[in-house]
């Protein structure tokens, strides 16, 4: 196994338990961790819409990079 084979499955581990914290972190039926970070600060309806809207660019972005590991291993291995 090389070097680079190596640091590319660790990344993709990586990316792995990020992409899980994002979608935990996703508002469900009854409010999500989410509303932890903004969502009962001041701005009301608006401040937790913003951080949801944060949140589901940062899972988009880490699920592309994901898929993207995901497919360099397979052609590497």
């Amino acid at each position: 196994m090389s070097v680079f084979v190596g640091i590319l499955i660790g990344v993709h581990l990586l990316l792995c338990g990020v992409l899980i914290m994002f979608v935990l972190m996703h508002r469900g039926q009854g409010g999500g961790l989410s509303d932890m970070f903004g969502g009962g600060v001041g701005g009301g309806l608006q401040g937790s819409a913003v951080v949801e809207r944060n949140l589901d660019r940062l899972t988009v972005v880490t699920a592309i990079f994901f898929a993207i590991t995901n497919v360099l291993l397979v052609r590497l291995l």
